[in-house]
Formats: structure tokens, sequence, C-alpha cells
């Protein structure tokens, strides 16, 4: 059977973004792309601190919908995911793209890092992917994509990344299970793995410049990804153009990955 794609691809589809802190966070450059593939966007903000940064943000894409989402704070979640269901009944795409670990614990060594660090890194930057993979499923009713943020960590020592190393990697395998437990039900769930940017998150990172130089003098492209490379990888990842993709981590960072 022939696929036959509408134009703008995902105009209709409604796309929850999480994540975005201000211009040059990895969540706004998605959520551009999805406005631009024509998209109606729900945004969150962190708390009333962030909220100044990102409101206009959301009001120059057009967002539909603009709420508070701190994962640790008990009904928040729900509460979005709520309004979804109320304003929209469905949802298509959801991106998580947050992550957190406390200071002492992100730079310094994995052996030193504390029980309590570990374990907020991973309810921040984990679990509450599969807190939402739960919420949004129900909403996904003729299908889905999920699509969360990792690092090439995951799955190489990449010095100074500590204790996110393990965190990513447990990301990236619950894609994999999510993508396994979701797929009958025409739900596809992926890791993104962007190459390194000057983003806020970043910043908190031991030797970051170090870091961001390694790579553009790895990659085989020549040169750094920006934050719409990654936003449009991850709007392919939602079209019809990507339906059998599933599973898999993608990485978006010229090549970098497949370098000794």
């Amino acid at each position: 059977m022939p696929l036959v794609i509408p134009q703008p691809v995902l105009k209709g589809r409604k796309a929850l973004v999480v994540g975005v802190a201000n211009d040059s966070s990895i969540a706004y450059g998605c959520a551009r792309a999805f406005s631009e593939l024509g998209a109606d966007l729900a945004l969150s903000y962190l708390n009333e601190k962030a909220r100044p940064h990102v409101e206009p943000l959301a009001r120059d894409l057009g967002a539909r919908i603009f709420m508070p989402l701190d994962v640790s704070m008990p009904g928040e979640m729900e509460a979005l995911f709520g309004t979804i269901e109320k304003d929209w009944g469905q949802l298509d795409i959801l991106v998580h793209s947050i992550a957190w670990a406390p200071k002492d614990d992100l730079q310094g060594g994995l052996l030193n890092s504390s029980a309590e660090g570990f374990a907020k890194a991973i309810d921040v930057s984990c679990h509450s992917f599969i807190r939402m993979a739960r919420l949004a499923a129900p909403l996904m009713k003729e299908g889905g994509t999920m699509i969360a943020m990792s690092y090439l960590g995951a799955n190489r020592v990449v010095p100074n990344y500590n204790v996110m190393g393990p965190v990513k990697a447990a990301l990236e395998a619950s894609c994999r299970y999510l993508a396994y437990e979701l797929g009958p039900q025409g739900i596809r769930v992926h890791a993104l793995s962007p190459g390194p940017l000057k983003t806020r998150a970043a910043s908190g990172l031991k030797d970051f410049d170090l870091l961001l130089a390694e790579a553009a003098q790895k990659a085989p492209l020549g040169e750094l990804v920006d934050i719409l490379d990654v936003g449009f990888a991850c709007a392919y990842l939602a079209t019809p153009y990507a339906r059998r993709i599933s599973g898999d981590t993608i990485y978006v960072d010229g090549g970098v990955n497949i370098m000794a």
C-alpha cells in the first residue's frame, strides 16, 4: 500500500514537549521543528522562576497548552496530562528532554556518587519518562511516538559525564522495553542521542568546553550539531516516514559516535 503523507506532514498532530528552558535548549529545537511541520504544541515550564524564560517562546510557537511541570512534585504530571485529555482528547507525540543530578554527584566520579543523588538522578532523568509514557499511552488512541533524549555517555565512557552515564544507559534500556510493551498499540519509542551542545544543562559538566572541542575534532562531518538539527531529527521520527522504526537509539552528532 503506498504511503501518502499530507503537507505539512505533522498538521493536526498533538505534541507535548517537556524540557524547554530557553531558546538554546534541545527541547526548544524540537518544539520549533514540530511547529514548522504543523503540529499543535503543548509545552511545560519547570517552575515560576523558569516561566518568564519559557512563556515568550511558547507564545511565539503558538503553544495551545502551557503548564508547569516539575516531575518531582506530586500531581503536576497528572494535571498536565489531564489538561491534554480535556482540551485535546488525544496525544500523538511525547518528547522527554529533561535530566538532572545533584551538583556534587554530577561533578564527582561515579565511585563517590551518593545513593540519594543517584536515586534522584534516576527518578528525574529516567523514571519520569516511564511515568509520562504510562499517562500518554491511553491518549495515543491511534498510535503515536515517544522520544527521550540520551547521550553517547550511555554506552561509552565519556570523561566527566560521571553519574549521568549509568542513568542515561538506564533511559536507553527503558526506551527499548517500552517500545516492546507499547508496540502492539502502534506506539513507537525512541532514544535520541545528540552530540554535545551548549545548553544550560550541559554547562554543569566539568570541562564541558573540552568535550565540545573534542567532538568537533572527531566528527566526520567536521562540525557540531545545533538544536534544530536535533529538532528535525526528532520530528522525522514522529512522521509516517519513520513508521517502521522503533526501539533504537538514533544518533544526531555528525558521526562522532562511530569514531574511536
